[in-house]
Order: C-alpha cells, then sequence, then structure tokens
C-alpha cells in the first residue's frame, strides 16, 4: 500500500512540476504579448491574426482554431492598448516570478500562488460570463487544475517541514 501511495505522490508531483513549467511558458507568453502590445497598434495585430485565419478558414471553413483566432482578434482590436499591455506585463511578471519561486520550493510561494491565481479567476470567470471565450474557459480549467496541484503539493511540503520553522 505504501508502494502505491509513492507511486502515485510521484506521478502528481510530476504533474506539479509539469503544471508549474506550463504556466511558466504561459506567463512568459503574456510577458511577450504585453511588450508587443506597448510597441504594435492592437488593431495590427488584430489584422495580422484576421489574415492568418481567413486563409485557414478559405482552406477548411469550419477549423476550429482559425474560427476561434478570428473571433479572438475582433475581440482584441477593441481593447484599449495600453490597459491591454499593462495588464498581460502585470499578469505575466507576477505569475511568472511564483512559477520561479514554487519551481525552488519557497515556502510561501504556495499561499501566495493560491491567492494569485484565485484572483485572476474572479476576473476570468467575469470575463467568460460577458464574452464566452472558449480559450478563457479552458485556461481557467487549467488553473483550477494548477491551483489543485499547487495545495496538494503545499500540503505534502509542510507534512516535511519542522514546526519550528514555520512559527
Amino acid at each position: 500500500m505504501d508502494t502505491i501511495r509513492a507511486l502515485r505522490e510521484k506521478y502528481i508531483y510530476r504533474l506539479f512540476r509539469t503544471g508549474i513549467v506550463l504556466k511558466g511558458i504561459l506567463s512568459a507568453t503574456e510577458i511577450v504579448a504585453g511588450t508587443m502590445a506597448i510597441f504594435i497598434a492592437p488593431a495590427a495585430i488584430g489584422n495580422a491574426i484576421i489574415a492568418a485565419s481567413q486563409d485557414e478558414l478559405v482552406e477548411e471553413p469550419g477549423n476550429f482554431i482559425a474560427t476561434h483566432a478570428l473571433t479572438l482578434a475582433q475581440q482584441f482590436s477593441l481593447t484599449p492598448r495600453m490597459f491591454l499591455a499593462m495588464y498581460l506585463l502585470s499578469r505575466g511578471i507576477i505569475k511568472f516570478l511564483l512559477v520561479i519561486a514554487l519551481l525552488k520550493n519557497k515556502l510561501w510561494a504556495y499561499p501566495a500562488s493560491l491567492v494569485v491565481l484565485a484572483l485572476f479567476m474572479v476576473y476570468q470567470i467575469y470575463q467568460i460570463a460577458i464574452g464566452h471565450s472558449i480559450l478563457l474557459i479552458a485556461l481557467t480549467l487549467f488553473d483550477v487544475i494548477i491551483m489543485w496541484l499547487i495545495w496538494h503539493e503545499y500540503r505534502l511540503v509542510r507534512q516535511h517541514i519542522d514546526p519550528s520553522v514555520i512559527s
């Protein structure tokens, strides 16, 4: 029974590390996108996505990715430039720093990450309610899984720490 539990925990730990690395990649992407939004007008980016999507939609009219990219591009063009840039940069930098701290097993990063992800999820749920974005729904579900993995790992880490160190 202990062997099965150990294997299960090892598997969950691998999922945790993989999820955190993916979260880091998404955060880095947000930083790049936020930086691009400062220097490139959203309409230009939206037009580039629309042009690329239209070519794909001509070949395959029901293409899932192209259809959603087109919807995203149309929304992207309407978003005020500086709000978008600051939102993406702040979100990306905060999450990226938390990912680094989690990968270094900093104890404070576990609860901090849970709080930050929960706050971002509140905004994401609001955006889903007004926009019904499948991409945002998928990202929110990914965040729920990541939060569970962080919480699970935090419980295990705390069990192995001397209580005098925590206080």
